[in-house]
């Protein structure tokens, strides 16, 4: 049996600025500047320690468009050749619903989370493994 974390679920708001595609305040929703938080992953000075920060990191990168960290961070297996972003998407938030494993001790994790953008939200529980030691996103199912 998977085991879930006992932490409360977090909602932030993504907050990008009218006149700039890199935010100032995390997107992914911890309290951390963007530059500290998933920016650091983004321009690539280290990899996400568990299944949970690289699932925040990839939502941080739909909110700025950084499609060549998606790539590089999905699975070699289910990658797709390429990817490309609806420039008029605009993500509001994020809320983790449960995670199971994941962390250093795993070599897989699940992630469930709701993305909110303009006019809906999705709600995904995303799979997670390692390869060559740095999680990837394997690929997510839709809840009903």
């Amino acid at each position: 049996m998977a085991r879930r974390s006992a932490r409360p679920r977090q909602r932030a708001s993504a907050a990008v600025p009218a006149d700039s595609a890199v935010p100032t305040d995390c997107p992914c929703g911890l309290p951390a500047p963007y530059e500290a938080c998933c920016g650091r992953y983004h321009a690539g000075a280290g990899a996400a320690p568990t299944a949970e920060a690289l699932m925040r990191s990839r939502y941080s990168a739909f909110v700025t468009g950084e499609a060549g960290y998606l790539l590089r961070t999905w699975h070699p297996q289910t990658r797709p050749e390429r990817l490309e972003l609806d420039p008029g998407m605009r993500w509001t938030g994020l809320e983790i619903l449960s995670v199971s494993d994941g962390s250093a001790f795993h070599p897989t994790g699940t992630v469930e989370f709701r993305a909110s953008y303009r006019g809906g939200s999705l709600h995904e529980r995303s799979r997670f493994e390692r390869v060559d030691g740095a999680w990837a996103y394997v690929d997510g199912e839709f809840p009903g």
